[in-house]
């Protein structure tokens, strides 16, 4: 356990106790349901095992004390902690995610809890030889002498976004049990489907209700960000013609080797491996091939909305050049915008980043302030109409099988969602 102080006045302090464990433990039972979402399905949620862990959470904030909850035929989950002020409050929002992504296995989690961590690697799994080390992950080394949880080395951990999730009920919770830190209205949202895009689609903002939200939904300690990618999806189809190899001269086309063209034609150095900050990218990160057919799928990112636009023309350009080669239409492609840079909402209401930025550093956090070089609910709901800034989460590596989160950063969190209600009620 450990405590913080809140000042109540000039000559009074509050003393709150917050447990570890129990902190540690609530999050365990979410990352072990799995809710692995899926791309190419057309419901939402997008999995049926997504629904596992979204009625447990609906029963939990109602086990907690939370009002108005709900769970709608989507899965997403609203509920209200009333304000405990005579005087008026915005009503502010905090969200976060339920499913992860289907990008690596998120099936049988079994975490690993590394107390005082020593600085040292991190045998994830023994007999794949896993090993998480500083060496390479050198963020690491930022938490030496506290508690990490961990993957077995087999699956990702989901602290994207069980975290936030666990922030969140734990940091509600905790003010049901102490009425004497003072808040306006504070709504709750949970979504599926975050990590293929439609984690805001069906989110209904005017039920919500709430001035402004924070998604709990980043990465290290002290993240804090109100600008993201502008984001496409490119969904390429080469099409070839199949014949006997032996008979093929003049005959067979292959479509991977025109694909490979394609690929090969875009800017080698602007992908995700070799750019970082405000430099956009085109991400092929899946593709199928056959010699009659391959498809390739692209995300297309930057933060600058011309610099965007211009990189859905070039791979347009590109597509129209190729079929002008082989004198007929070869591939054929579908770009769907996905979300823009919630930038344009969030900074005619800068003051809620600033009562988020002063909520971590009345608790000695510096605050990270950044680009988010990916998406989040928030930027959707932001242009929406709920304005909607990133708040860490705590986690490091997601998406895959280096995943781990401090514990001690997933406290931290709770205590600024704490301090952000509380400066919300004074103004």
């Amino acid at each position: 356990m450990f405590f913080y102080i809140i000042q109540t006045n000039k000559t009074k302090q509050l003393y709150v106790m917050i447990s570890k464990e129990d902190i540690t433990k609530r999050f365990i039972s979410y990352v072990t349901v799995d809710t692995e979402s899926d791309p190419e399905s057309e419901t939402t949620p997008s999995t049926a095992k997504q629904w596992d862990l979204a009625n447990a959470l609906a029963i939990e904030l109602k086990d907690i004390g939370m009002s108005d909850v709900s769970i709608d035929d989507n899965a997403y989950i609203m509920a209200t902690l009333p304000s405990n002020v005579d005087h008026k409050v915005p009503t502010i929002g905090f969200v976060s995610h339920f499913d992860t992504t289907p990008d690596f296995t998120g099936a049988n989690v079994n975490p690993q809890i590394i107390e005082n961590y020593d600085g040292k690697d991190i045998i994830l799994n023994a007999s794949e030889n896993i090993v998480l080390s500083p060496d390479y992950f050198e963020d690491l080394l930022l938490y030496k002498g506290q508690t990490l949880i961990t993957t077995d080395g087999t699956t990702l951990l989901g602290a994207d976004d069980k975290a936030g999730i666990t922030e969140i009920i734990s940091a509600m919770e905790h003010l049901i049990k102490h009425p004497e830190l003072k808040h306006g209205a504070i709504r709750v949202g949970f979504t599926p489907d975050e990590e293929i895009g439609r984690g805001a689609h069906k989110f209904d903002v005017k039920k919500f209700g709430a001035d402004w939200a924070y998604t709990m939904d980043g990465s290290q300690i002290g993240e804090l960000e109100y600008e993201n990618f502008n984001a496409a999806g490119a969904k390429v189809t080469v099409k070839g013609k199949i014949v006997h190899p032996g008979y093929a001269k003049g005959k067979m086309i292959n479509s991977m080797h025109i694909a490979t063209e394609f690929i090969n034609s875009l800017p080698r150095m602007e992908t995700p491996e070799h750019t970082e900050g405000y430099q956009g990218f085109f991400h092929l990160h899946n593709m199928e091939g056959k010699v009659e057919e391959t498809v390739l799928h692209y995300i297309i990112r930057d933060h600058d909305m011309n610099h965007f636009k211009a990189r859905k023309e070039v791979i347009q350009k590109l597509t129209d050049a190729i079929n002008d080669q082989y004198e007929r239409e070869v591939i054929t492609i579908e770009i769907k915008d996905q979300y823009f840079n919630m930038k344009e909402k969030v900074v005619p209401v800068m003051h809620i980043v600033d009562i988020a930025e002063n909520a971590m550093k009345v608790l000695n956090i510096e605050p990270l302030i950044k680009p988010i070089r990916g998406g989040t609910d928030g930027s959707q709901l932001s242009y929406m109409g709920l304005p909607c800034p990133n708040i860490f989460a705590g986690g490091h590596n997601f998406h895959g099988r280096y995943e781990y989160v401090p514990v001690e950063s997933m406290q931290k969190a709770i205590e600024v969602i704490v301090n952000i209600v509380q400066l919300v009620a004074k103004q």
